[in-house]
């Protein structure tokens, strides 16, 4: 099995910043795309950031200019450095990793983390 774990999620005031991380372990024989995703009360979760292995990454236009992506591949850890925050962007924060678990098979499984509570008040 794989665990995600995530942290760094908090309270800020509007303006702020905060920086999300997500460590994978577990049985991993290497990492496609990773990613973050938000789910506000009464919504649907969305798509945030995603980041292949090779570095590319797109955004939510909602974020674009503000979050940034990253990853240390060593570490199995994906990074969401978010900047002048909203209070839109107030929501549960969800770590997801596409996983090969084995050499000898190309399946891809989906895997997320618990979630860390994202708060920025205005």
């Amino acid at each position: 099995q794989v665990q995600l774990v995530e942290s760094g999620g908090g309270l800020v005031q509007a303006g702020g910043s905060l920086r999300l991380s997500c460590a994978a372990s577990g049985r991993i024989f290497r990492i496609n795309a990773m990613g973050w995703y938000r789910q506000a009360p009464g919504k649907q979760r969305e798509l945030v950031a995603r980041i292949t292995s090779g570095g590319s990454t797109n955004y939510a236009d909602s974020v674009k200019g503000r979050f940034t992506i990253s990853r240390d591949n060593a570490k199995n850890t994906v990074y969401l450095q978010m900047n002048s925050l909203k209070p839109e962007d107030t929501a549960v924060y969800y770590c997801n990793a596409g996983v090969v678990t084995s050499s000898y098979s190309s399946l891809v499984y989906a895997y997320w983390g618990q979630g860390t509570q994202v708060t920025v008040s205005s």
